[in-house]
Formats: C-alpha cells, sequence, structure tokens
C-alpha cells in the first residue's frame, strides 16, 4: 500500500499543535505506522517530537520516487536538522 506522504505531513502537523504528551504519543504512533518498530521503541529512540518529524521527513525522502543523487542531495541540504535522527538510529544499530 503505497503511503500518502502528504497526509502524513498533514498528520504531523496537527499532532504538533497538540500537548506535548499527546504530540508524543501521535507521533511515535505515525511513524511507527511506517516502521518495524513500535510506538514505544519510537518513543524511546527519539524522544523529543522534532526528531520525529524529522525521521518522518528522512523516511519520505527516502520512500521518494526520485533517484539516488537526488535523494543525496536532499539528505545533505537538510543535514542539520537529520543529524539527532541519524545519531540514534546508528546508536539503534549498534
Amino acid at each position: 500500500m503505497p503511503i500518502d506522504w502528504d497526509q502524513f505531513d498533514i498528520d504531523v502537523d496537527q499532532a504538533a499543535e497538540r500537548s506535548a504528551e499527546a504530540t508524543d504519543e501521535i507521533l511515535a504512533s505515525k511513524v511507527s505506522s511506517l516502521t518495524s518498530m513500535t510506538d514505544a521503541e519510537v518513543k524511546a529512540l527519539l524522544p523529543q517530537p522534532a526528531d520525529v518529524k524529522a525521521l518522518g521527513k528522512l523516511l519520505k525522502i527516502v520512500q521518494s520516487a526520485e533517484n539516488r543523487n537526488t535523494k543525496i542531495n536532499q539528505i545533505v541540504n537538510n543535514a542539520e536538522e537529520f543529524s539527532g535522527v541519524v545519531l540514534a538510529l546508528a546508536k539503534k544499530l549498534i
């Protein structure tokens, strides 16, 4: 089933506008629906809502139909925003 990234962005933005605790739950749920991680794993890995949102943006780039070089350029252009996510993912792999 293809992922509707526009709806994902809308859902994440709406969640970000709600209270911090509810936002954490909603954001974790949105990301866990795109990955093999559970809500609890997402919250443990990325405790900051901004990092969860950055992960969603990163996943959107990775799953896009763009060619590899375009994806790499988009990731490089957002490297500062993605740095916390990349660090958390790398730690999970070790």
